[in-house]
């Protein structure tokens, strides 16, 4: 069983930013991650809410961490984290391979797409219905699809399918977007994309293969049908519980709470990043959760 002094699950923002702190303070660090470095910022095709940086792709923001913490000594492993337990002042990570010990563990392991929970939305997915504009809308390339929320995530979604499908239909729950006015205004300025407010998707339709999505008014019982290559839905987040539920204090969303140190009620065992209860989830509040859950670290690593 290898030991540590701080583990991090999780190689998304917080996650990382929290690295370069532990390992600049001199700690012996993991990171713990189940899937791809970066988080959802990598899957993000332009980010411009940088201080100092105009416009990087996500990815290469995600690369550009990621290089940094592997300069600073960073140990990486791509390994899904099963359980966390504590015995007096030591914590113990089980994941699918390996068990890791720690003296503290800081949670970033962000969200997991919300889902409509309509009929046909399981049996299609991968096969017509999406959450990942980015990793599957070149699969529709110069074909009419259709795109289900009305948040930065979705606008950033909907203007990059506007580039390869030969017509977008955006479709929203109320009359209006959340998203940020500079997105909004570039997406109605495209001439193949058409907006529909106050629908929501009732029920993913097809027998063998993926035909279309039936929408009802968001207000009323009035249905119509659409016909497309393929739904893309982007209608936010929800807390991905499972691993620590049972283990620290949350909301009844399921997101962790914490002090404005990022402390849950496990002294030694931080949250950072979208999984805490917070008001604004983005990249730079991100960064700034890891960066102040892994300096009290070191200082509880100091005083146990």
């Amino acid at each position: 069983m290898k030991e540590y002094d701080i583990i991090v699950i999780g190689a998304g923002t917080a996650g990382m930013t929290a690295a370069i702190y532990a390992l600049r303070g001199g700690k012996k660090t993991l990171i713990l991650e189940r899937e791809n470095i970066g988080g959802q910022i990598a899957l993000s095709p332009k980010v411009q809410n940088i201080p100092s940086i105009d416009e990087i792709s996500g990815g290469e923001f995600a690369d550009r961490l990621f290089s940094q913490i592997t300069k600073l000594g960073v140990d990486f492993e791509l390994e899904d984290c099963l359980k966390i337990e504590k015995e007096g002042d030591i914590f113990t990570v089980t994941t699918d391979y390996n068990s890791y010990t720690a003296k503290a563990v800081i949670l970033a392991s962000g969200v997991k797409h919300r889902k409509l929970n309509v009929p046909g939305e399981e049996k299609f997915l991968g096969k017509g219905v999406y959450y990942c504009a980015l990793c599957d809308g070149a699969l529709y390339t110069g074909q009419e699809v259709t795109l289900v929320g009305d948040g930065n995530t979705a606008l950033q979604y909907a203007l990059m399918l506007s580039d390869i499908a030969s017509k977008l239909t955006v479709v929203t729950m109320f009359d209006k977007f959340f998203g940020e006015k500079a997105l909004e205004g570039a997406l109605r300025a495209k001439d193949n994309v058409e907006i529909i407010t106050d629908h929501v998707a009732c029920e993913i339709l097809g027998g063998d293969k993926f035909e279309g999505v039936r929408f009802k008014e968001t207000s009323g019982n009035q249905t119509f049908d659409l016909q497309t290559a393929a739904l893309f839905v982007a209608i936010g987040q929800v807390a991905d519980d499972a691993l620590y539920k049972d283990l620290v204090e949350t909301d009844a969303q399921g997101f962790v709470i914490t002090d404005d140190m990022m402390r849950t009620s496990v002294p030694g065992l931080y949250a950072a990043g979208d999984l805490r209860v917070k008001n604004v989830r983005q990249l730079t509040t991100a960064a700034a959760d890891g960066a102040v859950a892994a300096t009290d670290a070191l200082s509880y690593i100091a005083k146990i």
